[in-house]
């Protein structure tokens, strides 16, 4: 089983720090609070929302559901699944196999399975028995390649033996500072370096895998190279979350810098070593030792790389834990 992690050298030209920064920073307008609408309004009246031509579509179940969401600029657009009925369906159906991720697709309306090419045999009957109960609101995907954690030897930051990525450089309202990165690479040890065998440059304080992919790690007081921008000098100023249809980049140590699409948020992945829920799929490609890797758009910080299958040469799908999560938790914002 191939288990990567990607986290970025720190360094001058290391991983990113991320911030706060309201959505429509980045977009249209009234992205922000077009976003927000499905909660306002309520998971039996909405179905989720996508970005299509440049402006956000509004999923909704009625006529005066409709109404409020044009009456703040957006494009409304009515379906017959509410979101409730579709992650009810998701819950229902998940047996939780190995290889398989579940996540909603706004712009079809339906539950999607996807299944990578270890799901054969009774596993891969029991995937399509649940999208026959689907009744038409679930459909299968077939990907390439093997869902797994993106963990590897090589040059990055070491943790007993393993080399993943760095994901922002962040700070709490004391001042401390931390770094953020995937919570399968922070279950392996508690002290980081920035090369193998280096001086130790931090140390954990927070590991969360499986159910979420994040952790978190305090700079030692001696280590003071911390910068805020991606490797590539893209600066980060804030957090945001991922939107379906949004364009976003991913650095990491393995693979460098590479783009893609946001095809869901809030998908189930089951890896070999426990289900993943709450991620962000996207087309982005990613190889072992970018995990933990920053996912970004623009100068907003979306996303800790997590796993997927495929590779930068074929493509494939990988999914990214919200980096809003780990920071909302701990108080914490770009230095």
């Amino acid at each position: 089983m191939r288990v990567t992690r990607r986290i970025a050298m720190i360094g001058v030209s290391a991983a990113a720090i991320i911030a706060a920064m309201p959505l429509h920073a980045q977009a249209a307008p009234t992205m922000y609070s077009l976003g927000a609408l499905p909660g306002v309004i309520g998971e039996d009246q909405t179905a989720g929302s996508y970005l299509e031509g440049g402006h956000v579509v509004v999923n909704v179940t009625n006529a005066a559901a409709a109404e409020r969401v044009e009456a703040v600029g957006g494009t409304a657009r009515i379906v017959s699944r509410s979101m409730r009925e579709l992650n009810a369906t998701m819950s229902k159906l998940n047996r939780g196999v190995p290889g398989t991720a579940w996540y909603v697709d706004p712009m079809t309306n339906q539950v999607v399975v996807d299944t990578d090419e270890s799901v054969t045999g009774a596993n891969l009957d029991a995937v399509n028995g649940a999208v026959a109960e689907g009744n038409g609101a679930v459909r299968s995907n077939k990907v390439k390649g093997q869902f797994s954690p993106l963990i590897a030897g090589g040059n990055a930051i070491f943790v007993s033996g393993a080399r993943c990525s760095l994901g922002f450089n962040v700070r709490n309202s004391s001042g401390a500072r931390f770094f953020v990165t995937a919570g399968h690479c922070t279950n392996i040890g508690s002290q980081w370096r920035a090369s193998s065998g280096g001086a130790v440059i931090g140390n954990r304080v927070l590991t969360s895998f499986p159910g979420n992919d994040y952790g978190l790690v305090q700079f030692v007081s001696t280590f003071t190279n911390i910068q805020g921008t991606i490797a590539n000098g893209q600066d980060i100023t804030s957090a945001g979350n991922a939107v379906v249809g949004q364009t976003v980049r991913r650095q990491g140590s393995t693979t460098g810098n590479h783009s893609g699409s946001v095809t869901a948020t809030n998908a189930v992945v089951n890896y070999p070593q426990g289900t993943v829920t709450g991620m962000i799929r996207t087309t982005v490609c990613a190889e072992p030792g970018d995990s933990g890797g920053s996912m970004y758009a623009g100068s907003v910080a979306l996303g800790l790389t997590s796993g997927g299958s495929g590779n930068c040469s074929s493509g494939g799908v990988t999914f990214f834990q919200p980096v809003t999560e780990i920071l909302n938790l701990r108080g914490l914002t770009v230095l």
